[in-house]
């Protein structure tokens, strides 16, 4: 990789010494893209915040995980992928296991080429997957290859338009991965050898990630599939419920919230819609109530958040955009705002931080009354599509072409 200059160090009381979890995973410690408050700012110097390092990196969606010694995301340069861990405290370069990983046939990657799937942090472990479905677990440490299994070569999984873009889910002592195919939807892998502890389900993948709920006491594994959300027992993958959700255009759907009154709401793209479901659990048996669908809330790659009883997130497919509140009970609109592009939302305590995909940074609330920006910076240079990520009071963002550190406080 190119040589890159620090615009400067980490402070040693800059990562967090807290008990917060780390951002180990895809969207946070409870995959809701929400970390409890602690010391950031209220507002910006009109010079924005200041940028602890800056650095290039090679062309990928994936989102940064860390243990917050270590950042770990991944890149594409030509026909291999690569893993990739930085030092938090510098950006400097730890180690990097490249694969090859040319595109399958029937893939169309014209709109990046990923890899699009954030890494899972486990311990001295880290488990990653490509656009082709090559899944490894890696020694965080050193980057050497524990093990490898081919979702989609070597398991019969689906293979995705865009690539496979799933970001794997930590349950007990294995990691589950969605697959895709008749009798293997999605599938338990034993965390130490990659052996398969279980497969279940009919439906073929979407782009979407599983998240764990618990409902009534029994904790589910909840996946968007292919035309179809469903939930799954974690403990052996039988299915224990789904509900019809007509996907389109690539199967295009944001990660599914979750919420503590039992309230499942996602939205997708290309006139996917929005819905939420009432989830209910007795003896084992879930019921399913829809309660409202429309598609006047349509989420292309961005991410939603939940505060209350409102779900914030961008309206819009290629083309123009309005970020928007809805009721989830009700998926009524609250209101429409025009002054934002597509854009990816992380929750600190109360204040919120949005990424738009021309590279802002904004800091902001959000409520049923209105968006309010308290401050704005032209933070990257190039398309930014990747949700930010925060370790203590240090912001980790990413464009097509570079890496950046960034104190909150």
């Amino acid at each position: 990789m190119k040589r890159w200059i620090a615009i400067g160090l980490v402070a040693a009381g800059s990562l967090w010494s807290g008990t917060t979890p780390e951002w180990s995973q895809w969207a946070g410690p409870n995959r809701n893209f929400k970390v409890a408050a602690r010391p950031i700012a209220k507002e910006w110097p009109e010079r924005g915040p200041k940028v602890l390092w800056k650095r290039p990196l090679p062309f990928g969606s994936s989102s940064v995980a860390t243990d917050h010694k270590r950042l770990f995301t991944m890149y594409r340069e030509g026909d291999q992928e690569a893993v990739l861990a930085l030092d938090a405290a510098t950006g400097r370069t730890l180690w990097e296991y490249k694969y090859a990983a040319a595109f399958l046939k029937g893939m169309n990657m014209s709109t990046g080429p990923g890899p699009h799937a954030t890494p899972l942090v486990v311990g001295e472990r880290i488990y990653t997957a490509g656009v082709t479905g090559k899944f490894h677990c890696l020694d965080k440490k050193t980057g050497k290859v524990l093990w490898m299994r081919g979702l989609i070569e070597d398991m019969g999984g689906s293979m995705m338009l865009r690539g496979y873009s799933n970001s794997p889910l930590l349950y007990k002592d294995t990691v589950i991965v969605m697959v895709g195919g008749a009798g293997h939807a999605i599938a338990a892998l034993d965390l130490k050898t990659g052996a398969v502890r279980w497969q279940g389900g009919d439906f073929a993948n979407s782009h979407s990630s599983p998240v764990l709920i618990n409902v009534d006491g029994q904790e589910q594994v909840a996946c968007v599939v292919e035309k179809a959300v469903a939930g799954f027992d974690p403990h052996d993958g039988h299915v224990l419920w789904s509900h019809p959700h007509e996907n389109r255009g690539g199967d295009i759907t944001s990660t599914l919230l979750w919420g503590p009154d039992n309230l499942l709401f996602f939205s997708g793209a290309y006139q996917g819609g929005s819905r939420t479901l009432r989830l209910r659990q007795r003896n084992g048996a879930t019921s399913v109530e829809e309660l409202w669908f429309h598609r006047q809330m349509r989420i292309h790659h961005s991410n939603v958040i939940r505060i209350g009883d409102y779900v914030y997130g961008p309206n819009g497919d290629f083309g123009g955009t309005l970020y928007i509140c809805t009721n989830v009970l009700t998926g009524e609109i609250r209101w429409r705002e025009r002054s934002m592009v597509r854009a990816n939302a992380l929750m600190v305590g109360k204040q919120v931080i949005l990424l738009d995909e021309d590279g802002v940074l904004y800091l902001a609330s959000l409520s049923p009354d209105g968006l309010a920006v308290k401050s704005r910076f032209k933070l990257l240079e190039n398309l930014a599509w990747t949700p930010p990520s925060i370790a203590g009071s240090t912001l980790y963002v990413r464009d097509r072409k570079s890496i950046v550190a960034v104190d909150l406080k």
